[in-house]
C-alpha cells in the first residue's frame, strides 16, 4: 500500500480546485477535504445526506456514527452542487448511470490526474482526509479534537498520520550537517 501525504500548501489547493473537468470531481474533492471523511464514506453519501446542518454518516470501516456539522462555506458548496438534484440522488454519481456512486478506483484516478498536473506528489484518496485534518491541526493546534474526527486511538496515531511528526524532522534536519 502506498502511504500518502496530505497537501501542505494552500496554493496547491486552490490549483487542484480549479484544475479539474467538471463539477462533480471539484465538488468531490472539496467535501473531502472540508469533512475528513474517508473516499469510502463521501461516494455512498446521497443529497439528503448533506442537506441538514450536519453530516450524519455510519462509517463503513468502523461501523461508527459520524454527525459533523457542516461549515456555512461548505454549505454554500453544497447548496451550489445540488440544485436540481433529487434528495435520493448520490452526490457522485458514476457516468455509467443507475444512480451508482463512482468507484473507489475511479476517485483515485481523478485524484491522481489531478494532482500530476499541479505538481503533487505521494497522493491517493486518504489525501483528502489528511489534507483536512493537517489544516486543522495547524490552525488549532488540537490534536484531540482531529483524534476524535478521525477516530484514531491516540494522539500520536493521529501526528503520524496528518504527517506533522515528519514535518517536524524534516525542519529540524533540514540545516544539520557534519
Amino acid at each position: 500500500m502506498k502511504f500518502v501525504q496530505p497537501i501542505r500548501d494552500k496554493e496547491k489547493i486552490e490549483l487542484m480546485k480549479q484544475s479539474f473537468n467538471n463539477e462533480r470531481d471539484r465538488f468531490l474533492f472539496i467535501m473531502g477535504i472540508n469533512t475528513a471523511l474517508r473516499v469510502s464514506d463521501l461516494l455512498q453519501l446521497k443529497v439528503k445526506d448533506v442537506k441538514g446542518t450536519h453530516l450524519k454518516v455510519i462509517e463503513s470501516k468502523t461501523g461508527k456514527l459520524k454527525r459533523q456539522i457542516i461549515s456555512m462555506t461548505l454549505r454554500e458548496e453544497i447548496n451550489e452542487y445540488t440544485k436540481g438534484m433529487n434528495e435520493e440522488d448520490v452526490l457522485f454519481p458514476s457516468r455509467k448511470g443507475n444512480n451508482k456512486p463512482l468507484s473507489r478506483v475511479q476517485a483515485y484516478r481523478i485524484l491522481n490526474r489531478v494532482s500530476e498536473q499541479v505538481g503533487l506528489e505521494e497522493i491517493g484518496t486518504h489525501t483528502l482526509r489528511k489534507t483536512f485534518s493537517y489544516w486543522y491541526y495547524k490552525q488549532t493546534k488540537d490534536v484531540v479534537t482531529v483524534q476524535q474526527l478521525l477516530n484514531h486511538s491516540s494522539p500520536a496515531v493521529t501526528l503520524r498520520y496528518i504527517g506533522v511528526n515528519q514535518d517536524e524532522m524534516d525542519e529540524r534536519l533540514k540545516d544539520f550537517s557534519l
